[in-house]
């Protein structure tokens, strides 16, 4: 379990990011956030995975403080940041020393069968498509088996149809070893395709407006009523956090901001 308790971050220009974020996500559960512009939805991840530390508050994986990075929390940024000094397969296998060469090299044949690119391990990143790039930076993520995969707009530079594939290759991924995803998206519709609870923050500070089940079946139709209702419910309460008063900090600032 990923544990956020009264999480809170001010930076040292006096920027109140984030106040008292408090929430529990399962093993194996899908959590999408998404907020208004300045409701600390990267620095909410940055936390998570120990890249920043808190001005107040924890995170915790099974019980363990996360106080700087941590093996069982992998992140997956919105550019691929593949090393273009190595291969695909380098690539993927970077981390994985610790493994003998032959599990370490079916990992990565079984990761690149996963997402439609057996044969590419000889490649260099330079010779990938926009989106072939990401699927490799997600399976590099995923090859370690962490505990909790972060991904911070995945897909956002994407067109929409590559989008949705890689949704998709994403839910594959995630079925096999299901390690719990916290998801950062301003697509309504991507978090409603993936997630199973969809977390809108209020901004400035970031806070916890809404806690929004999205228990539909998979895979998901998007076509359907069911997808569409879900889709109404959430693009309300964004409509909400952006016009409602934040107590922490009135609602002029939170008015000014657009989910977008």
């Amino acid at each position: 379990m990923l544990t956020l308790d009264h999480l809170c971050k001010t930076y040292p220009n006096g920027t109140q990011a984030l106040d008292h974020v408090s929430l529990c996500v399962n093993a194996g559960e899908i959590v999408a956030l998404v907020g208004g512009s300045g409701c600390g939805k990267t620095t909410l991840l940055r936390l998570i995975c120990g890249l920043e530390m808190p001005s107040a508050g924890a995170v915790a994986i099974d019980g363990e403080t996360i106080a700087a990075p941590h093996p069982a929390v992998g992140i997956v940024f919105q550019e691929p940041r593949l090393l273009p000094w190595l291969t695909v397969a380098q690539n993927i296998a970077f981390g994985l020393d610790h493994l003998p060469k032959g599990e370490r090299d079916q990992r990565v044949d079984e990761a690149l069968l996963r997402v439609g690119l057996s044969g590419y391990g000889p490649r260099w990143p330079r010779e990938l498509s926009g989106g072939q790039a990401q699927r490799v930076a997600i399976v590099r993520a995923l090859v370690a088996n962490p505990k909790a995969l972060l991904l911070d707009e995945p897909f956002s530079a994407l067109d929409a149809l590559t989008r949705a594939s890689l949704q998709d290759h994403l839910l594959a991924l995630w079925d096999a070893h299901r390690p719990t995803l916290v998801l950062v998206t301003h697509d309504v519709e991507e978090a409603v395709a993936l997630a199973d609870r969809a977390i809108v923050l209020q901004p400035r500070p970031g806070r916890i407006f809404a806690d929004i089940p999205l228990d539909l079946p998979r895979p998901r139709d998007r076509l359907s009523p069911e997808f569409a209702e879900a889709k109404r419910v959430v693009l309300n309460a964004l409509d909400g956090s952006l016009t409602q008063p934040n107590p922490a900090g009135g609602n002029k600032a939170t008015q000014a901001a657009g989910w977008w």
